[in-house]
C-alpha cells in the first residue's frame, strides 16, 4: 500500500502547491461555465476520502459534519467560504491522509459496506476504496488545474 499512500500524499501536496499564491477571492470564484470553484474541489477531496475510507467502513470520520455536508457528492458552493474555513480545508488536506494511513496501518478498517461509484466501479474493500480515492483525487486535481487558469 506504500505506493497508494505516496500517491495520496503527492496529490494533496500538488493541490496545495497549485493554490498557494491564490487569494480567498480567487479560491471562491466560480468561472463562467463551471458549477464549482477551487475551494469546493479542495473540500470535496477532503470529504470524499473520509467518506470512502471511514464512512463505508462504518467508522467515525475525522472531519466535522458541517464540512461533510458542504462538500459531499452532489453539493455545490452556496456562498463565500471564509479565510478561516479555507485554512481548515488546507490543514485537513495534509493531516487527514496521515491520520488515515496510520489508522489503516493499525488495522481499524475491519468491515466495509460495498458501494457502487458513479463510474460503475464497485468498492468492496478498504483497499478498493484507497485505490479509487486516488483516481478521484486525480480527477479533481485536474479540475483545480483548469479552474486555476480561469481565476
Amino acid at each position: 500500500m506504500k505506493k497508494e499512500f505516496d500517491t495520496l500524499r503527492a496529490s494533496r501536496k500538488l493541490m496545495l502547491k497549485l493554490v498557494q499564491h491564490l487569494s480567498d477571492e480567487q479560491l471562491n470564484t466560480i468561472p463562467t461555465g463551471f458549477s464549482n470553484n477551487l475551494i469546493w474541489n479542495m473540500g470535496h477531496l477532503v470529504v470524499t476520502q473520509q467518506m470512502l475510507w471511514y464512512g463505508l467502513a462504518n467508522l467515525e470520520m475525522l472531519v466535522p459534519d458541517e464540512i461533510v455536508q458542504k462538500y459531499k457528492k452532489g453539493t455545490q458552493p452556496s456562498g463565500i467560504i471564509s479565510s478561516e474555513e479555507i485554512q481548515i480545508i488546507k490543514d485537513l488536506s495534509i493531516t487527514l491522509p496521515e491520520n488515515s494511513i496510520a489508522d489503516f496501518n493499525q488495522g481499524i478498517f475491519n468491515s466495509y459496506t460495498p458501494y457502487m461509484t458513479s463510474v460503475n466501479i464497485e468498492l468492496a474493500t478498504i483497499i478498493d476504496a484507497i485505490k479509487f480515492n486516488n483516481y478521484h483525487e486525480g480527477l479533481h486535481v485536474g479540475s483545480i488545474m483548469a479552474l486555476r487558469k480561469l481565476v
